[in-house]
């Protein structure tokens, strides 16, 4: 599901990692601004029943959920259908041709696509290891700003009431390495960035 950035096996700790996601909520605040959603009709791939789907509807949001993509990439939904489209962390997985056309196919003219990946050079990189998106992704000749996409880097965080729960979890979702980053913390939260990709139906990343 879209709602975290990978998906534990564990349901305990899934929920863990979701009380403690970017409590500030910089992420919806940042789909806003670069939205903007509120009072739009938004279209958020793979997140039915999550929080970032009831974060969307408090922007003022009219959001519909629907599966992630097909085998082909399809996307369930109808043409100029949807003034925003937004895909967190399961979808858009660059390169990722035919659903960023499946994207252009569902917006109305003016639409905007609103993708949140990994960004990586933060505390969680360390325990998720060299992934395309802590590097690849977000470079100039990355597959994203090269089709067009501008980025917006949010400084988040994975908070939680004491250094003790944290290092709890740490070792508990990630075993030694988990261990490891949780014996250097010096507050109860890691820091996490997350790249928000943007971009005009079918144009450029504007706005800034």
């Amino acid at each position: 599901m879209t709602d975290l950035p990978f998906t534990p096996a564990d349901p305990d700790i899934a929920a863990r990692l979701d009380a403690s996601l970017d409590v500030e909520g910089k992420i919806p605040r940042a789909l806003e601004t670069l939205g903007p959603v509120a009072g739009r009709d938004v279209l958020l791939i793979d997140g039915e029943g999550g929080r970032r789907a009831a974060q969307l509807a408090e922007l003022g949001a009219r959001v519909r959920t629907i599966p992630a993509p097909a085998g082909d990439g399809t996307l369930a939904a109808e043409a100029a259908s949807a003034d925003v489209v937004v895909g967190l962390w399961s979808t858009f997985r660059a390169p990722c041709a035919t659903e960023l056309a499946e994207a252009d196919r569902v917006l109305r003219p003016g639409g905007r696509i609103l993708i949140v990946h990994d960004y990586g050079r933060d505390d969680v990189a360390r325990l998720r290891g060299e992934l395309p998106e802590h590097g690849a992704w977000s470079r100039r000749d990355g597959w994203f700003l090269t089709n067009g996409f501008r980025i917006r880097v949010i400084h988040c965080f994975w908070t939680f009431a004491a250094i003790e729960d944290a290092q709890g979890f740490l070792a508990d979702a990630f075993g030694p390495v988990g261990v490891d980053v949780g014996a250097g913390l010096k507050r109860p939260r890691l820091s996490y960035n997350v790249a928000v990709y943007h971009r005009d139906r079918g144009g450029t990343g504007a706005p800034g």
